[in-house]
């Protein structure tokens, strides 16, 4: 697999054990323990979080996150708890993002994504499962349906970034470069207050939050993100054969739902259902709500 691209944090060593403390810090407060798995792949060493992944005759849900985040995301306030039935659930942490996996990355056009996330799946012992992908993670998913579409039951995509461009609005680019341009903690909330979330009704715990602010913080002063950004896969998603679940917010200022749930209705042949949450942004897999979603979903598939 040729690597495209390579990012890195500042100071490995240090970085690391901060991040290892975020996740002791995130334990605490959800009151249990990930499994770390440690595997090697064609983009060198990926991380892996697993919770029950010790049970057996269990579905399996295989998890992909968005850019500048950890798959950990998704558990905040035990978010996966409101899944409503008991899953291995794998934690994938995608090469190339801010987390405990190495930075090479391929060329995200590609299908080389795909084929290492099918790579990852091999390593965990993993036949076939449930997919689901954040942002990016849409992206991921995709490629690995088109790829390796056996190894896939159906294919959860949240407010994905692979359905349409980045949004060039001038209010999405302004709250998107303020933490990055000026990083501090009170630029990162007004980011995650106008684009993530969209309070009260979609938020987290102040604790989590905290936890949330840190990271971002973290990420962004501290990896160098050479990383290439999710895109329109437009007729490449005519290639999908797998059943897909669309799932996504009305506020989400980076890809706007309605031209998402357009393009998904044209080029994805086996879209099984669109679901479209009032009051809800960007960062949907942090809704307690998409995740009974998904988790009825895979009831239905049994």
């Amino acid at each position: 697999m040729e690597i495209k691209k390579y990012s890195q944090f500042k100071d490995r060593d240090r970085d690391l054990d901060w991040f290892d403390n975020w996740v002791e810090d995130l334990e605490t407060s959800n009151g249990r323990k990930y499994k770390a798995i440690e595997i090697e792949t064609a983009l060198g060493k990926t991380h892996v979080w697993g919770l029950n992944e010790h049970v057996s005759n269990l579905e399996t849900l295989v998890i992909f996150p968005g850019a500048r985040t950890t798959s950990l995301f998704w558990d905040f306030d035990k978010g996966l708890d409101n899944i409503g039935i008991q899953l291995n659930i794998y934690l994938v942490e995608t090469n190339g993002l801010p987390n405990l996996s190495d930075g090479k990355t391929p060329d995200i056009k590609s299908e080389d994504y795909g084929k290492w996330a099918a790579e990852v799946m091999d390593k965990l012992h993993i036949e076939k499962a449930f997919v689901a992908g954040a942002s990016f993670g849409g992206l991921i998913c995709m490629k690995l349906s088109i790829t390796n579409p056996e190894k896939i039951k159906a294919v959860f995509l949240l407010n994905p970034g692979c359905l349409q461009s980045f949004s060039m609005t001038v209010k999405n680019l302004y709250y998107n470069l303020l933490p990055i341009l000026a990083p501090s903690a009170s630029h990162v909330k007004k980011f995650l207050d106008k684009a993530v979330f969209c309070k009260p009704n979609h938020m987290l715990s102040e604790a989590s939050e905290k936890l949330l602010v840190d990271y971002e913080v973290f990420a962004i002063t501290r990896y160098k993100d050479n990383t290439q950004k999710p895109y329109d896969m437009d007729i490449e998603l005519l290639k999908v054969k797998n059943d897909v679940h669309l799932i996504v917010g009305d506020k989400d200022l980076l890809f706007p739902y309605e031209q998402s749930v357009a393009n998904a209705k044209v080029k994805i042949q086996n879209l099984m259902s669109v679901k479209v949450y009032g009051n809800v942004g960007h960062g949907i897999e942090t809704y307690g709500k998409a995740m009974k979603y998904i988790g009825k979903m895979i009831k239905l598939a049994e």
